[in-house]
């Protein structure tokens, strides 16, 4: 059974995508990886775009689209949802509800990075190793920890503190 996953935060034009674009590329059968915002800026970020090329990621059909288009009632239903978004910088996270695991695993928004086209690609390229090392963890769960819905958001939890040095496994 493919699970799908949703990758929610405020403008899904760079964490989001990026997750989104990462799990799709290495989640094999096993998930379906869609992202989203509260509210959507419309366009994804060309350095997202960037890193994700460079990673060798596919982006084709990558967009900006808001979380309404996975909240309405004739949607197909989620089974977890991710917010990326940063509460350490006072970031406002969406608020989502339905019958799926709500999981919170920030990072800085390296859209919001000042500086120089060099410094705005190594806040992404920086931004992208976290959720490679978290989307690792996250697929080394076996598939059995479905079956226990607590433990399971327990090491989902647990996997929003991942940093790259933490995981060695290399998808790519």
């Amino acid at each position: 059974m493919k699970r799908r996953v949703l990758f929610l935060c405020t403008g899904n034009s760079a964490r989001s995508v990026l997750a989104e674009a990462t799990l799709r590329a290495w989640a094999g059968t096993r998930y379906e990886a869609l992202s989203a915002g509260s509210q959507p800026t419309g366009t994804v970020n060309p350095h997202a775009l960037r890193q994700l090329a460079a990673e060798g990621i596919a982006t084709a059909g990558l967009r900006s689209k808001s979380w309404d288009e996975f909240a309405t009632a004739g949607a197909p239903p989620l089974d977890m949802v991710v917010t990326v978004c940063d509460s350490a910088a006072a970031e406002t996270c969406p608020v989502v509800f339905g019958d799926f695991l709500r999981v919170h695993w920030g990072l800085p928004d390296p859209a919001a990075v000042d500086g120089d086209d060099d410094a705005r690609q190594a806040a992404f390229r920086e931004a992208h190793a976290i959720v490679k090392a978290r989307l690792q963890a996250f697929l080394a769960l076996p598939a059995e920890a479905w079956n226990d819905r607590a433990a399971l958001k327990d090491s989902l939890d647990r996997i929003g503190f991942v940093e790259p040095d933490d995981v060695v496994a290399d998808h790519g």
